[in-house]
């Protein structure tokens, strides 16, 4: 008897919008026409990790990767590999080859993205078969205290750019008086160029479920909000239905694998405001009112959503506690470095030759982030800058190329945030960039404090100026002085971040911003300045 082909095809949100649903229906319709439903299962997957190569798809039990992209491509793997058993060499790929440089020999270290790529999503059953739950099981057969040891011994902290301790976290809300408890995921990812939450929710849901579920029995809680970006439309249908499918198979839900223990969890997406990635501002925004920050003190472990104490953390740190309970404190800090133990998942994006994700340890260096599975900068172009950790994070130079990336690494300039890595050639202005994140702070600020409301815009105004030619030199101490007076005095950490950033790259560039006032001109021709005006003379004829 013929063993089955199995053929995977990544459906993450970047897959969906190059058409991964159109493949699929082609291929399911190449295999009913050829009567072979029976010896070819086609399962949809999470990423590869990959973005910008084309639609990847494995085939089982070969293991040949693909890079699809056209019909005709699919038509000609189907026709060769699929009915003839011969490899398609030209269409081919070494996914590790793809994904690592050989010049650098480490590779994914997988915690948080263990089973993306090597499950259905949509599939419950295929979660359970890769040990799905049994971290539940396990907790659910601990006193909640031991569980919280255990995370304070893995050192885990939270992975949305602030680093607190996660199990001083959970320790803080389970020892909060209260009859009524709240679990809440964050999962409003609004830092430019990250999109690892994303990923995580599409690829293995029931991870963050599961995470959840154990948080709920820890701290006393039986209820938890999954609050999910809006535009994340793919992200929202597959953690519903995730949630239905556990409480089919009594994973959630009404006494949780016939324990005494209910935990029931509810989808709520957000209005896709930045600033609602601040803890208390989504919990505002839950509780119907305008997504703006709260006075802390009370943190929220004690006042939290509705008043009542509550656990909040990031998509991936969640995704890390199964793996944990499982494995045991000790081997989570096998990884990373003495006060960052565990992995970060990396977001890749700019001018680089392979845009993606990839989950590394803890104390990896920016080069081997780069070049080792960034493939270097795109277009042969030099490297000019790198913006590590976001809009929020801070601009660095090719010299701090070797900083281990971790919580410490500020100590070195270099921010880890939310784990972005935005790389930046010598095609682009600093002044222009400044621009940029100055106009954004701009828009995301919710207006609810007068230095960010009035800051970021007086801040965006002289740098538009400047870069159009307008520029007056004591304007650059300008922006220096009330970027830090904001930092200062800002209600919530949206406008404390604005400072990093800016003077960042203004200490690294401080030559351009320079050339833009003495030279009225933008070194690099990005930045339009104006034209001398010209006076219209009418001619008479």
């Amino acid at each position: 008897m013929r063993q089955v082909t199995t053929v995977l095809i990544s459906m993450d949100s970047n897959s969906l919008l190059n058409g991964a649903e159109e493949y699929e229906e082609l291929l399911k319709s190449l295999i009913d026409d050829h009567n072979m439903s029976d010896l070819i299962q086609v399962i949809e997957t999470g990423t590869y990790g990959i973005y910008g190569k084309g639609i990847i798809l494995q085939i089982l039990p070969d293991n040949v990767y693909y890079v699809i992209n056209s019909s005709n491509d699919l038509l000609k793997i189907f026709e060769e590999h699929l009915l003839k058993g011969r490899e398609v060499i030209d269409l081919s790929v070494d996914l590790n080859k793809l994904k690592f440089s050989k010049a650098y020999k480490k590779k994914e270290t997988r915690i948080v993205l263990r089973n993306i790529g090597l499950i259905d999503p949509s599939n419950i059953e295929e979660y359970i078969a890769r040990d799905g739950y049994a971290a539940l099981a396990k907790a659910l057969e601990m006193k909640p205290n031991e569980v919280i040891q255990a995370v304070k011994d893995s050192g885990l902290r939270g992975r949305g750019g602030a680093g607190f301790p996660t199990g001083l976290k959970w320790e803080m809300t389970r020892k909060s008086n209260s009859e009524k408890k709240y679990v809440l995921c964050n999962a409003d990812e609004g830092e430019p160029g990250t999109f690892k939450d994303r990923l995580i929710l599409e690829g293995d849901p029931h991870s963050i479920l599961e995470a959840m579920a154990i948080a709920g029995y820890v701290i006393g809680s039986d209820t938890g909000y999954i609050y999910i970006r809006g535009e994340y439309y793919e992200s929202i249908k597959r953690v519903q239905k995730a949630i239905e499918d556990a409480e089919k198979f009594g994973l959630l839900g009404d006494n949780v694998l016939g324990s005494d223990f209910s935990f029931k969890i509810s989808v709520r997406p957000g209005a896709g405001a930045y600033v609602v990635g601040d803890e208390t501002a989504l919990m505002e925004s839950l509780e119907g009112k305008p997504g703006r920050p709260r006075m802390k003190p009370p943190y929220p472990t004690e006042y939290g959503l509705f008043g009542k104490p509550t656990l909040i953390n990031n998509v991936e740190t969640l995704a890390n506690i199964p793996w944990i309970i499982l494995n045991g404190a000790k081997s989570f800090k096998n990884y990373g470095t003495e006060k960052s133990p565990g992995t970060k998942v990396f977001s890749l994006v700019g001018n680089v030759m392979n845009r993606g994700v990839v989950e590394l340890e803890m104390g990896t260096t920016l080069r081997e982030i780069l070049y080792g599975f960034g493939g270097g900068v795109a277009k042969g172009r030099s490297l000019k800058m790198i913006q590590t950790g976001g809009t929020a994070g801070t601009f660095v130079k090719p010299d701090k190329l070797d900083i281990p990336m971790s919580y410490e690494s500020i100590k070195d300039g270099v921010s880890l945030g939310s784990g972005a890595v935005l790389v930046i050639d010598d095609t682009n202005c600093a002044v222009d960039l400044a621009k940029k994140v100055a106009k954004f702070y701009m828009h995301e600020s919710c207006g609810k404090c007068t230095p960010c409301r009035e800051g970021t815009r007086m801040i965006y105004k002289i740098l538009d100026d400047i870069s159009k030619g307008k520029g007056k030199i004591e304007q650059l101490d300008q922006i220096q002085k009330m970027s830090e007076r904001i930092a200062d005095t800002a209600f919530c950490p949206l406008g404390q971040s604005i400072n990093l950033p800016l003077s960042s790259i203004y200490e690294n560039f401080k030559d351009e911003f320079m050339a833009h006032i003495a030279a009225k001109e933008c070194p690099v021709g990005v930045c339009e300045f104006e034209k001398p005006h010209i006076k219209k003379v009418k001619i008479k004829r």
